[in-house]
């Protein structure tokens, strides 16, 4: 966990830096260390705030989403 927060900081100070294409190799090549099944304090929020409105019924219909 503690390398994922050093990356994700490096990552952060890189991506003043870099211009899109570097950001997008850097990313691709991160990815190859960092796990991916850890969920961030942000994700975990939103896991949170997701849980609370579809207990409340606040959910949204498959055929009421325009996917295009």
């Amino acid at each position: 966990m503690e390398l994922a927060v050093e990356m994700r900081e490096m990552a952060n100070h890189l991506s003043r830096h870099l211009n899109d294409h570097e950001k997008l190799v850097i990313v691709e090549v991160m990815r190859k260390f960092l796990p991916d099944n850890i969920a961030t304090a942000e994700d975990l929020e939103d896991i949170r705030i997701a849980r609370e409105e579809y207990a409340r019924g606040e959910t949204t219909k498959h055929s009421d989403i325009d996917w295009d």
